[in-house]
C-alpha cells in the first residue's frame, strides 16, 4: 500500500497561560494573569468555522487558578475552577461542530473524567523521565517530576480516553535517558492501550515574549507564512527559521538522533503514530522518510509554544510530499481506532457521526442506521441462492457485504468462483487497449477525483489534434484493437468536438490500415452532451454512431444511490439519468460496460442498491458486455485528503468483488479485475473470487494515477498471460465485444510453439 502521513487541520486556543510551573524552556508560559473572557473564546471559536477547522487545540498553562486574579475571573465567569472553564469551552467547541483536544497538564481523576466527556482526545507530554532535569530546567516545577506525569497518564488509559504524549528531546537529558522514556510510555501503553500518537519534538532556543502575546506572533507569523510561503527571520532572510544560540543546559540535537528515536518509537509502539513537528527544523521531510508518520496539528492560526516559528500549511507539506511520492492525509484529532463508543463519550460521538462520519473506520460509519439490522443469518442462505444464480433481496446483499467471518468469506470466494466457471470458463481474457484522456478541465468537482481541474488549473492540459492523432497512431504500433477515450466535462465542448474526436481517430487508424474499435465517452459525458445540443440521448449516440462510436464505458456510475452521490458528487447525474443514458445506448446498437467505484463512504445496503439497479438494468436489456468492480484510490482526492477515507484493504476488496458476481447471477457473463486500482498480483489473486477477465493494456492511465494509483499506468500482453498462467489459467486476447483474438494455453508441451505469438503480440 502507498505511504501515507496524517495531519490534523486544527486551531489553538491558549486559554490561559498562567501556569505553576517555572520551565527554563518555555516562553509560553506566564505567572502575571492571563486568562481568555468566554466572549473572546465564542468569537475565536465562530471564525474556525470559516477556516475548515475539524480540532480546537486547547492549550494551558498548568492549574492557573493558583493566580488569585485568574481564580477571581473564574468565579466571575461562573465556574468553579480552571477545567469547570475548560469543559464549558469543550461544550461551546461541540456546538460548533469542533472536536476538542485538550493539554492543560497534570491533573486527578476527577479532572481527567471530567474531561473525557466533552473532549475527542486529550494530551500530556512526558518530555523526559530523567529526575536529573528536576534540579536543571525543571527546578521550580514539582509537577514535571517524572512519575507525577506518569500518573496522569496511566490514569487517563485506565478511564479509556485517546491520549497523545511525547518526549521533549534536547533539554540535557543524554539518549539513554530518551529511550527511557520511550520505554516508560510503552509500558503504560502496554497496560491500556490508549497511546494514539507519541511526539518527538525537538527543542528549540525562544526569544523572550515578556509583554507580548504569544497567540498573536504565531498567527501573524502563520499568515505570512502560508500566504507567501516565506519564513520571517530576525535577520531578514527568505524561508530562514530563526536561530538563537543554545542555553548552557540544553543539548544539541542532530537529525540522525531524531531517526534512532523514530526507530526505537517504532520498535517501542509499532501501532502508535510517531507525531513530528514539521515547522521546527527542516529535516522533517527525513524523519517522514525514516518513518514518521504523522506531523500533527498544521495549526492554522500557528504554534502558540513557538510562535516565530509557523507551521507550514498543508497544501505546502502535500506538495513536498509529493515528490518523495508520500501521500498527506488529513485526520480527527481522535485517531479512528478508537472512533468507539468504548473510547468516545456519547455527546462527542454524536459530532463526529453528524460531521465526520466519514473518519469512522470501515467497520461501520453509523452514520445513520440501516434501513434494516444487517443480518448474519441470512449469509449462509444468500451465498446458496447467488451461486445459483437467484436474484438476491437487498437484506442478502447487504448482509454479504458486511460480512466479516473468514469461514462465511472462504464460501463467499468458493460460491463466486463456481458461478465464474460456469458462465465464462477457466479461459482469462484481456483486451489490448489504449487510454486517451483528451482533457482534463472538467468543471464537476467530485470530491473522489484526482484528475479534473479547473480551466485555469496550471495542470490543466488539452490535447491538440496533432497529439491526439500521435496517440492513436502508438495504439495502431501497439497492436491496440480498442481505444478508450474519456475526458472531463469541458465547459467549452460541445457536440461537434465529441463527435470530431471520434472522427479524427477513425481516420487515423484507416490511414494504418486498422479499423479500431472505440469505446467512448462516461454516461456524464453523454448527459453533457445532450445538455449543450439540446438533443435526447437517443439522437446523441445516433449521432456518435455515425462517427464511429463502437461501445459505451459504464464510468461514472460510482455507487448507483443518489444519497451517496450527493455526499461525493452533487454536481453529477443522479443514477436515473446514469440508467436513462445506458439503456439509451443499448437501444441504439451499442453495448457497454458497467462499473462501480467502492472502498470510500458508501455503506453495504447502498453498494446492495446499486446492484439491484445493475442486475435489473441487464435483465431489460442485456446490453453490458462486463461488470468492472473500481476500488476507491484516496491519496490524491478530496474525499481521501480531508475525509480520513483509507484505502481498502486487499481483503475485502476480493470479499466485495466475490459478492459483486453473487449479485449479479448469471444476467452478465464477465467481471473484470482493474489490476491499475488493486495491483496485478491482487488481480491474479481475484481470478480465484469470481473474475474472469483482467481488463486491458491501457498504455496510459490518468484517473487513477492522479488520484494516486502505483500500481503503474501499462501493462503488456504477456504480463496479462503471464498473471492468468500464474493464476493457473489459460489467457485469450479478446475484442471489446468478447470476440476471441489469440489463445495461450498454460505452459506445457506446446510453451515453445506459443513463444513467437505471445511476443508478436507484445509487440
Amino acid at each position: 500500500m502507498r505511504r501515507r502521513v496524517t495531519f490534523s487541520r486544527n486551531l489553538t486556543l491558549s486559554l490561559s497561560r498562567t501556569c505553576r510551573c517555572y520551565c527554563k524552556y518555555c516562553a509560553f508560559a506566564t505567572h502575571k494573569a492571563h486568562l481568555y473572557s468566554p466572549k473572546e473564546v465564542l468569537k475565536i471559536l465562530d471564525g474556525a468555522g470559516a477556516r475548515r477547522i475539524k480540532e480546537l487545540l486547547i492549550l494551558t498553562g498548568e492549574r492557573p487558578e493558583v493566580n488569585a486574579e485568574v481564580a477571581a475571573r473564574l468565579a466571575e465567569y461562573g465556574h468553579e475552577d480552571f477545567t469547570a472553564y475548560v469543559a464549558w469551552t469543550c461544550e461551546r467547541a461541540l456546538e460548533r461542530g469542533l472536536l476538542p483536544h485538550t493539554n492543560i497538564g497534570v491533573i486527578d481523576r476527577a479532572d481527567l473524567a471530567r474531561l473525557r466527556e466533552v473532549s475527542a482526545s486529550q494530551g500530556l507530554m512526558l518530555e523526559s523521565v530523567s529526575e536529573r532535569l528536576m534540579e536543571t530546567v525543571h527546578a521550580g516545577s514539582p509537577s514535571k517530576h517524572p512519575q507525577r506525569r506518569l500518573e496522569t497518564i496511566r490514569t487517563a488509559g485506565e478511564l479509556k480516553i485517546p491520549f497523545t504524549s511525547g518526549i521533549l528531546v534536547g533539554i540535557g537529558e543524554s539518549e539513554q535517558e530518551r529511550i527511557q522514556s520511550l520505554e516508560a510510555i510503552a509500558q503504560v501503553h502496554a497496560e491500556h492501550g490508549h497511546i494514539q500518537e507519541i511526539i518527538l519534538q525537538n527543542f528549540v532556543p525562544h526569544q523572550s515574549y515578556y509583554g507580548r502575546e504569544p497567540a498573536e506572533i504565531a498567527e501573524r507569523s502563520a499568515r505570512a507564512y502560508w500566504h507567501t510561503g516565506v519564513l520571517e527571520s530576525p535577520a531578514g532572510e527568505d524561508n530562514v527559521r530563526p536561530q538563537l544560540p543554545l542555553p548552557q543546559w540544553a543539548s544539541p540535537v542532530s537529525v540522525a538522533d531524531m531517526k534512532r528515536l523514530i526507530a526505537e518509537a517504532r520498535r517501542l509502539m509499532p501501532d502508535v503514530g510517531i507525531q513530528v513537528p514539521p515547522n521546527l527544523a527542516g529535516w522533517w521531510p527525513e524523519l517522514v522518510a525514516a518513518g514518521a508518520t504523522d506531523l500533527g496539528g498544521l495549526s492554522a492560526n500557528g504554534d502558540h509554544i513557538s510562535p516565530e516559528h509557523p507551521f507550514p500549511s498543508p497544501n505546502q507539506v502535500r506538495k513536498r510530499m509529493q515528490a518523495d511520492g508520500v501521500a498527506l492525509t488529513e485526520r480527527l484529532c481522535v485517531y479512528p481506532r478508537y472512533i468507539d463508543p468504548e473510547w468516545i463519550s456519547r455527546g462527542v460521538m454524536d459530532t463526529i457521526k453528524l460531521k465526520y462520519w466519514s473518519f469512522i473506520p470501515r467497520r461501520g460509519s453509523g452514520r445513520t442506521d440501516p434501513p434494516v439490522p444487517i443480518r448474519p443469518s441470512l449469509v449462509a442462505g444468500a451465498i446458496e441462492r447467488g451461486r445459483d444464480g437467484a436474484s438476491l433481496s437487498a437484506d442478502e446483499l447487504t448482509a454479504l457485504f458486511a460480512e466479516t467471518r473468514p469461514e462465511a468469506i472462504d464460501e463467499i470466494r468458493l460460491a463466486a468462483d463456481e458461478l465464474r466457471a460456469e458462465l465464462a470458463g477457466d479461459t482469462v481474457t484481456f483486451v489490448v487497449n489504449r487510454n486517451i484522456n483528451v482533457s482534463n478541465v472538467c468543471t464537476v468537482g467530485c470530491a473522489f477525483c484526482g484528475f479534473g481541474q479547473s480551466r485555469r488549473s496550471p495542470d490543466a492540459y488539452h490535447h491538440s489534434e496533432e497529439e491526439f492523432a500521435g496517440r492513436v497512431r502508438e495504439a495502431v504500433a501497439f497492436g491496440a484493437t480498442e481505444l478508450c477515450i474519456q475526458s472531463g466535462i469541458h465547459p467549452d465542448w460541445g457536440l461537434e468536438d465529441y463527435l470530431g474526436w471520434l472522427s479524427l481517430a477513425k481516420r487515423t487508424a484507416a490511414a494504418e490500415g486498422v479499423d479500431i474499435h472505440l469505446h467512448a465517452y462516461s454516461p456524464m459525458e453523454i448527459a453533457h452532451m445532450c445538455d449543450v445540443s439540446a438533443l435526447a440521448p437517443a439522437e446523441v449516440f445516433a449521432r456518435l454512431a455515425d462517427a464511429g462510436l463502437g461501445s459505451t464505458p459504464g464510468t461514472a456510475a460510482e455507487v448507483l444511490h443518489d444519497g451517496v452521490r450527493e455526499r461525493i458528487s452533487p454536481n453529477k447525474l443522479p443514477v436515473a439519468r446514469w440508467v436513462e443514458i445506458i439503456e439509451a445506448s443499448h437501444r441504439a446498437g451499442l453495448r457497454s460496460t458497467a462499473t462501480v467505484m467502492f472502498g470510500h463512504i458508501e455503506e453495504p445496503w447502498e453498494l446492495a442498491e446499486h446492484m439491484r439497479v445493475v442486475r435489473e438494468l441487464q435483465e431489460r436489456t442485456g446490453g453490458i458486455t462486463e461488470f468492472v468492480p473500481l476500488s476507491f484510490i484516496p491519496f490524491q482526492t478530496l474525499l481521501g485528503r480531508t475525509h480520513g477515507v483509507e484505502e481498502i484493504s486487499r481483503e475485502e476488496n476480493l470479499k466485495h468483488t466475490a459478492v459483486f458476481r453473487l449479485a449479479l447471477g448469471r444476467t452478465i457473463t464477465s467481471v473484470q479485475a482493474s489490476w491499475v486500482k488493486m495491483g496485478l498480483d491482487a488481480a491474479s489473486e481475484s481470478l480465484r473470487w469470481g473474475v474472469n477477465d483482467l481488463g486491458g493494456t491501457l498504455m496510459e492511465e490518468s484517473i487513477s494515477r492522479l488520484a494516486g494509483s502505483y500500481h503503474g499506468t501499462r501493462l503488456d500482453p504477456a504480463q496479462l498471460i503471464a498473471a492468468a498462467h500464474e493464476a493457473g489459467r489459460p489467457a485469450a486476447e479478446r475484442t471489446t465485444l468478447y470476440e476471441i483474438r489469440g489463445r495461450y494455453e498454460l505452459p506445457g508441451p506446446t510453451a515453445e510453439a506459443q513463444a513467437p505469438l505471445i511476443a508478436s503480440v507484445a509487440g
